[in-house]
């Protein structure tokens, strides 16, 4: 089956709101500086459940509580701001959810950046608590308390500095995590309107004011590849790096765990016979292995069993984090498995404006297809043999970069099934890739 090679694409120019926010090709703003490359391909079938998304998107404040005197109208600040935005949505049991979030959870993003706007571009410390007029954040955070509000001073008590810093950044990132609970929230309100099936990991990138927000929800993976130096930009949330987090809950709610589960873990299935005996063992505090005495509950199915990629939660699915999954139950059951499932992503940062990036630098974001079959270091010897092979102005290199890793993942058809160069089988998964350029010629800001 040949290889699906597919530019950037757009759901669609009409906003979910239709004042802050609004959306454009990518490469209509600073072209030379965003040329995203994507790749979508399983090789092995019709049905492909990732789907993917390149925006940029326009963000403008609420409105302020000030009227305009000739219309009656509140009042736009004028301040506004953009932002870069690439998702990729691996689906699983169906591609409902993928599709859904990679339609909407953007504009979730615009939507809780609404706040910030005046705040991000103002470098004095953001405000404590919003204000309702429509003073300017450095403005409202300096003003002086009402009388009523002011608490009397109080000569017994320490006077300690209690307001704590936050940053921009951390704002940022806030409003991203915020982001991706607003869209689980509207795919578990809609999913039965919309025809919304399974769940979705997903991972996202966000270019703003300078810096990359990388947000990671599933196994997919993301890294930077900076002067042949890599730097991984996520982590994979499966059931093993997730162990204590599940058990611990397992631990706190028993309830959830239907009478059939344990949240304990061993290193093998427990057989009846062994009752009494002492057996390795670890709960939710434990990173080491113990003994214990093997007792009758001990014998139910462990919340998580399997090694690897054969890891799951309750014999059910080996991503512990993602979108959707809402209607997900243990098979021949009725023990719902999402109150495990967090949609919180972990989002790192990577300031732009602190590095000289050359042409080769890039961020590579793929889908868990990608990474099964081909590690890190791998994946940096390819992008640096093919933009060898291009003119640093070349904006086609990318696209090569990324269609080269999903071919070299998915392999060739031999007679024993698709095989990698080294022979080993090839990836069985759909496979998303994109890669986007970190610099160029010329000065980026």
């Amino acid at each position: 089956m040949s290889t699906s090679t597919q530019g950037v694409s757009y759901p669609g120019r009409g906003a979910l709101y239709s004042h802050p926010c609004s959306f454009q090709g990518a490469a209509s703003a600073h072209p030379s500086l965003f040329l995203p490359a994507r790749v979508i391909n399983s090789g092995k079938s019709q049905h492909n459940e990732d789907q993917a998304c390149c925006e940029v998107v326009f963000v403008q404040r609420r409105p302020s509580q000030r009227r305009n005197p000739a219309t009656g109208e509140p009042e736009w600040g004028r301040k506004s701001l953009y932002f870069h935005y690439w998702g990729l949505f691996d689906g699983h049991a169906g591609s409902g959810a993928a599709i859904m979030a990679s339609k909407l959870l953007h504009r979730h993003v615009c939507e809780q950046l609404r706040d910030l706007v005046d705040i991000l571009q103002d470098p004095a410390p953001a405000p404590i608590c919003l204000q309702s007029d429509a003073r300017g954040p450095a403005e409202a955070s300096r003003a002086p308390l009402a009388e009523e509000d002011a608490e009397p001073l109080n000569d017994a008590l320490p006077r300690f500095h209690l307001e704590k810093a936050v940053s921009h950044e951390s704002l940022v990132i806030g409003a991203i995590e915020n982001a991706f609970k607003q869209m689980d929230d509207q795919i578990e309100r809609e999913r039965a309107t919309r025809h919304v099936s399974g769940g979705c990991c997903a991972l996202v990138a966000v270019y703003l004011l300078g810096k990359f927000y990388v947000a990671n929800a599933g196994d997919s993976r993301a890294i930077i590849i900076r002067n042949g130096e890599i730097i991984p930009m996520s982590r994979e949330f499966t059931p093993e790096t997730e162990r204590q987090r599940l058990q611990f809950l397992g631990f706190l709610r028993p309830e959830l765990l239907g009478n059939e589960f344990t949240h304990l873990e061993f290193p093998r299935r427990i057989q009846h016979k062994e009752l009494g005996k002492k057996m390795l063992y670890r709960d939710q505090s434990m990173n080491g292995w113990a003994y214990k005495k093997i007792e009758e509950d001990d014998l139910k199915f462990p919340l998580i069993y399997g090694e690897g990629k054969k890891a799951r939660v309750m014999a059910t699915i080996g991503v512990t984090r993602g979108l959707g999954d809402h209607d997900l139950k243990v098979y021949s059951s009725n023990i719902h498995i999402k109150p495990f499932l967090s949609c919180y992503p972990e989002v790192r940062v990577y300031d732009l404006t602190q590095y000289e990036h050359c042409p080769d630098d890039v961020l590579v974001l793929g889908t868990d297809g990608l990474w099964d079959v081909t590690n890190d270091k791998e994946v940096a010897e390819v992008v640096m043999d093919v933009l060898m092979g291009y003119e640093p102005n070349d904006p086609c290199r990318y696209t090569v970069v990324a269609q080269e890793l999903v071919v070299r993942s998915r392999g060739v058809l031999k007679e024993r099934g698709w095989r990698l160069a080294n022979d080993k089988l090839g990836s069985g998964d759909d496979i998303s890739v994109f890669v986007i350029p970190l610099g160029g010629p010329g000065n980026y800001t």
